[in-house]
């Protein structure tokens, strides 16, 4: 019964702290021009983009208008400086809950210049709308939006410790949600039969959520044996087992290549012979496909190698007098995870490829737009989150019967 009521004021502080993270997006800093900055933002594609994990905050310039974004690229940053810098990878596994402690602050401490940095191209951005510009009233501006950004980071760090679930993936996840309704209301289709339309339009759903799931949930289970795991007869005990999931980097390879690629149409916005250059290479379909491609392989690898350490697993291995059947400990061990690691990370590519590219394939294929502008990459963020919030309150649901059973 304790763990219950444990669990519902996990709840509830979760679903408050989203509350108010969502209202403070739409109280708007005074001084700004909002129907002139609407009107120029309409069809402004990195906008569009920011705004599916700010909840539409880049649009409005609200207090919360940063949202999680610098936490999670601080975040981003933290683990590549992590395993590049070895006094930090020292502090990361030697040192603890205290070293632990030591890593959020960097992270703290970054996020709190990428927002400044992130405020300031903001305020300079928005200059033309503004009514008065003047010093007091920039300074004014990066001082709120960084605020903003600080207490975004606070709240999500108060939901990871008090609340259920990741902090930083459920105001993400409330985001993404809070732009269905625009999304379902610009929605249109060029098929004149409505209840073909449902169908199909219920199918791709299905598929892209059935996909999603098995990405987000598959993993390739490594059995692992010791002279403790022998069962009878010296038999294996396939019980013990490493896994490794088919997706390590979950949606970020998407973010990354999404990023990649309409981030250089937006700084050469204003340079109309490499803009038109730019928007003829990617109008080509099979082009923009296969780029689109290589970039989620390249940034599923990159965050495969982030996560994974191949060399760590093998020495943990070592130091537990475990091995993995058939293959010698030390490099022949590191070379095998490697070679699976490697074929996972590529399948889960993949997988990642269809999802975000749906769309556009299934309109190549059957000549009907049939899920443009209804956001499959959202789709797989929000499938990722429910999946791994679901966990989380299971856990909690099982600690609960057993803690009974125990009594």
């Amino acid at each position: 019964m304790e763990k219950q009521k444990k669990l519902i004021n996990k709840i509830i502080i979760t679903l408050i702290i989203l509350f108010i993270s969502r209202i403070g997006i739409f109280i708007p800093i005074p001084g700004i021009n909002q129907g002139e900055f609407n009107e120029s933002i309409a069809q402004n594609t990195i906008i569009s983009f920011l705004n599916i994990f700010s909840g539409g905050g880049f649009s409005t310039i609200g207090i919360f208008s940063l949202g999680i974004i610098p936490y999670i690229n601080s975040s981003i940053i933290t683990q590549l400086l992590t395993k590049i810098i070895p006094s930090l990878e020292e502090i990361q596994k030697n040192e603890g809950e205290s070293g632990k402690q030591k890593i959020t602050k960097i992270t703290r401490y970054l996020t709190t210049l990428w927002a400044i940095i992130q405020s300031i191209s903001i305020a300079l951005w928005i200059k033309p709308y503004t009514f008065s510009w003047n010093t007091i009233f920039f300074t004014d501006l990066v001082i709120t939006l960084t605020t903003g950004s600080i207490i975004i980071m606070w709240f999500s760090e108060i939901i990871t410790e008090y609340g259920i679930g990741n902090g930083a993936s459920l105001l993400i996840f409330q985001n993404i949600v809070s732009n269905i309704p625009q999304n379902l209301q610009n929605y249109t289709t060029h098929i004149n039969n409505k209840f073909i339309e449902i169908i199909l339009l219920t199918l791709s759903c299905i598929a892209i959520l059935v996909i999603n799931i098995v990405i987000q949930d598959s993993k390739r289970k490594i059995n692992i044996i010791a002279s403790k795991h022998l069962g009878e007869n010296n038999r294996l005990n396939t019980q013990n087992y490493i896994p490794l999931k088919l997706n390590q980097g979950g949606v970020m390879p998407i973010i990354f290549a999404s990023a990649a690629v309409t981030l250089p149409q937006y700084i050469i916005a204003n340079q109309r012979i490499l803009n038109n250059i730019f928007n003829t290479i990617l109008s080509n379909s099979l082009f923009y496909l296969l780029s689109y491609a290589f970039l989620i392989v390249i940034f599923s690898y990159f965050y495969s190698s982030i996560i994974l350490n191949t060399k760590d697993m093998a020495e943990n291995l070592q130091k537990m007098g475990a091995s993995i059947p058939n293959v010698r400990p030390g490099e022949d061990t590191i070379k095998y995870l490697n070679k699976i690691i490697n074929k996972l990370t590529f399948i889960g590519a993949l997988f990642l490829f269809i999802i975000a590219q749906f769309p556009l394939i299934a309109s190549k294929i059957t000549n009907i737009n049939l899920l443009q502008g209804l956001g499959t990459t959202s789709l797989l963020i929000l499938v990722g989150v429910s999946i791994e919030t679901a966990k989380q309150i299971q856990t909690y649901i099982i600690s609960e019967q057993y803690d009974n059973i125990m009594g």
